[in-house]
């Protein structure tokens, strides 16, 4: 059963949950229904939902098949506090950038260091498996 998927998961959830209300209240502030009605502020808190929508599936995906492959549980405890870390760094950096960009890019580079240590890492864990019988 993979736990600490489970559980990163569930509060990368909540988080998800966190980043809709917060289109949703920037909607309501603006009065816009539909697209961003040219306002910066719900275009940046979209982008944050929508990245976190294309990029945390597959994160999370891989973390699960590392942690059912048998991965090394300090590896899969790592895969998921570092991608909690990343989404919530970007969210900084795309909502105020004229502060805080930087976090956008580490949010986004601690992203893709999760899916790739992730793709390796079932990639060997399984291959050694196979090559050694």
């Amino acid at each position: 059963m993979p736990t600490i998927t489970a559980i990163t998961a569930s509060v990368l959830s909540l988080y998800f949950l966190r980043l809709a209300v917060d289109v949703i209240a920037l909607r309501r502030l603006h009065r816009v229904s539909l697209g961003d009605g040219g306002n910066e502020d719900l275009r940046r808190a979209m982008r944050a939902h929508g990245n976190f929508a294309e990029y945390v599936p597959i994160s999370i995906l891989l973390m699960a098949l590392v942690e059912l492959n048998q991965g090394p549980r300090l590896l899969v405890v790592a895969l998921g506090l570092l991608l909690i870390a990343g989404r919530i760094l970007h969210r900084s950096g795309i909502r105020h950038p004229e502060r805080a960009f930087k976090n956008r890019v580490r949010g986004m580079q601690l992203t893709f260091a999760v899916i790739a240590t992730a793709a390796v890492s079932n990639i060997v864990i399984v291959l050694i498996r196979v090559l050694s019988g």
